[in-house]
């Protein structure tokens, strides 16, 4: 009786689902899994559906905000973490540059006291021209850019090319609007340049890899890793100082150049005109003693040759009072 009475208990407490309530449910499942395709959908249904998920959507938003703010408390965290310590880092550099900042402007004062106490004048690269750079896929050089400035802006072929940090090329061929860049890798490519430590000279070639050679350096050049290679000025085309790269030694024992442009992509660069001086002009005295000269010495040429001429008259010719004798 126990045993019947406890199972009769147990029966009664449990939930029971009708038959007919499961096979409803489960037609109601399949009619909205069957009209839940686009297609298929009717227009009634899918204005319902519309409508109910536009009501939904704040509450579900409002429900989820808290879960999303505790969620990222340990993103928000690690974020200012991050933030603290890239300020930190850059008011380091941002004093680090002002040191920078004041000792060039004191070089400055002191190259401009300098040119003006020894009456030289440098070469005037401060009139930069700006302009944006395209692949050049078609050009005749494997390693070149074409830049949005030519004739019109002032570009003329032979003018350094450099970005933010350092030289990219030369400028090889020039249009109204536009010109063509020789990038430094390129296997045409020949720069003179010199160490900015010692001062020892040789030849930037490219060969079309990221780090072009150093070629014809003497046997005894002064050259160690991590000297800090400029243009040297000496082919006449390009100013002397301006900054290619850090010399580098490759595995077979060459000196190569990491250049300071690939710190940041060749997008815009900055084209310096650079006009080396003109032949010195003839002194208009000097042009006249020297004409005076040469009429001189055809004056003397003339009566030189007249003399000459003279005294061959003379010889051919034999004196009277000899004729006379004979006869």
């Amino acid at each position: 009786m126990a045993l019947g009475g406890f199972s009769r208990r147990q029966d009664e407490g449990t939930a029971r689902f009708s038959r007919t309530l499961t096979v409803a449910l489960f037609i109601i499942a399949i009619v909205l899994i069957a009209f839940d395709r686009p297609q298929s959908r009717p227009p009634a249904l899918a204005a319902f559906r519309a409508t109910v998920m536009d009501m939904a959507a704040p509450l579900l938003d409002l429900a989820a905000a808290p879960i999303r703010g505790i969620s990222n408390i340990g993103p928000y965290w690690r974020n200012q973490a991050r933030l603290a310590e890239e300020n930190e880092a850059l008011r380091r550099e941002l004093s680090e540059t002002r040191y920078w900042r004041d000792l060039a402007l004191q070089l400055r004062d002191q190259r401009e006291i300098y040119e003006e106490a020894l009456n030289v004048e440098s070469p005037a690269t401060q009139n930069r021209i700006g302009a944006w750079t395209l692949g050049d896929p078609d050009g005749p050089f494997v390693q070149s850019r074409l830049i949005g400035a030519g004739r019109q802006q002032g570009v003329a072929s032979g003018d350094p090319v450099l970005n933010v940090y350092g030289l990219i090329g030369r400028v090889v061929e020039t249009g109204r609007v536009s010109s063509r860049v020789l990038l430094l890798t390129d296997l045409n490519s020949r720069i003179p340049v010199m160490a900015d430590r010692s001062n020892a000279r040789a030849v930037l070639v490219g060969d079309n890899s990221a780090y072009p050679r150093l070629e014809f350096l003497t046997r005894n050049a002064d050259l160690e890793d991590g000297d800090r290679i400029v243009t040297s000025g000496d082919d006449g085309v390009m100013p002397r100082g301006l900054p290619v790269g850090l010399a580098q030694r490759d595995r077979d024992g060459r000196w190569r150049i990491r250049p300071f442009s690939e710190q940041a992509p060749v997008d815009f660069v900055w084209v310096f005109p650079f006009r080396p001086p003109a032949a010195p002009e003839a002194d208009p005295v000097d042009e006249e003693l020297a004409e005076e000269g040469s009429d001189l010495m055809e004056a003397v040429e003339v009566d030189f040759a007249t003399d000459e001429q003279t005294g061959a008259e003379a010889m051919a010719e034999p004196p009277a009072e000899t004729a006379e004798v004979d006869q």
